[in-house]
């Protein structure tokens, strides 16, 4: 935005100095002058990196198009409702967005950008979860899910759903269990507050937090381990949709030419998240965060490990329409209301 104002005051003064100009040479130049900005707006944690490579490119601008604000992942949505959004293009989780904006009218689903950050830990000598032994090993057993009630644990009540598994939610992990079941613990971020102590056999968490607590208990008699990725029980190439993007229609309909700008930005954003110092990653989404917002990724914990974890790829909804819309009804049969299946209207398919 520091960019775009001095754009403004140069013009100004330009214009200034070529008072003898025709009103219809200064008509034209006023034109070309003029910069339109589209408010970009996503949730601090994983969804952001996929923001990180167009960031890094209007930083080259003098004239930037895009003005990106990174926010409290709590209050996403409050961006693209209302008479008036803010959010001309917004990252948020894809069943908040089919929920919300699934009929279309509003905005339109460009495509999804991240694909899964959940895994599994565990302690002591229990086996890393398969496809093949994930029956044996889990039922009986405890789970402690990060935001078990959301996404997270949606998506592992789909996935036990799809191995014909079934589960139960208890209330703490010092409950009894079912021997017949998986018995599912809830833990809620930011505190996330479990250890290989806590009384469950295993535990499902996002990055950055899973690596952080494997970090965090190294050396230690008891220490966490990886125990599987989510993403690839989930039994679809590639893992699930998580967070998706969208635009207001009229940012589409109006400014064709940024629209397909930002759809390139983010066809390279995994590449470009492959080859980024960890540093330079931390700096992009330090520069764009909202004041008061705490940062999911710090020194502390995003490695390039961290960032390959966050599954960060662009596809474009011509390409995960379906995909999206089985996951979607994934979510619907396991808990009626956590999202609602969008109309055909909701997929840009430029």
């Amino acid at each position: 935005m520091k960019k775009f104002v001095m754009g403004i005051l140069t013009a100004a003064l330009i214009a200034g100095a070529m008072a003898g100009v025709t009103a219809c040479g200064d008509d034209d130049r006023s034109k070309q002058q003029k910069t339109e900005t589209l408010e970009v707006v996503s949730p601090d944690g994983a969804p952001a990196l996929s923001l990180c490579y167009a960031i890094s490119e209007e930083d080259k601008k003098e004239n930037e198009i895009f003005d990106f604000d990174i926010v409290n992942a709590d209050t996403i949505t409050t961006y693209v409702t209302g008479a008036a959004p803010k959010a001309d293009i917004c990252v948020l989780p894809v069943n908040a967005a089919a929920k919300v904006l699934g009929n279309g009218t509003v905005y339109q689903m460009l495509g999804t950008v991240t694909n899964g950050n959940l895994y599994f830990l565990t302690a002591g000598e229990n086996a890393a979860l398969t496809a093949e032994n994930l029956a044996s090993e889990l039922v009986g057993k405890k789970v402690g899910v990060v935001q078990l009630q959301n996404v997270p644990g949606l998506t592992l009540q789909v996935v036990l759903s799809n191995y014909n598994i079934p589960y139960q939610t208890i209330e703490s992990a010092q409950a009894d269990a079912d021997p017949e079941k998986v018995n599912l613990v809830a833990y809620l971020p930011p505190e996330n507050d479990f250890s290989p102590a806590s009384g469950c056999d295993y535990y499902l968490c996002p990055e950055p937090a899973a690596s952080a607590k494997i970090k965090g208990t190294a050396g230690k008699p008891n220490a966490f381990k990886k125990a599987g990725d989510l993403q690839a029980l989930y039994g679809e190439e590639g893992g699930y949709p998580q967070a998706a993007v969208v635009a207001k229609k009229s940012a589409i309909e109006n400014y064709p030419e940024h629209i397909k700008t930002f759809l390139g930005y983010l066809g390279q954003s995994a590449s470009y998240l492959e080859s980024a110092n960890v540093a330079d990653i931390l700096k992009l989404l330090a520069e764009e965060r909202e004041d008061g917002v705490t940062p999911s990724f710090s020194e502390a914990n995003l490695t390039k490990e961290v960032v390959a974890r966050c599954s960060v790829r662009f596809t474009p909804s011509k390409d995960c329409k379906e995909k999206v819309v089985s996951f979607l009804d994934k979510l619907i049969a396991v808990k009626a209301g956590s999202t609602a299946k969008p109309a055909d209207a909701f997929f840009y398919m430029g």
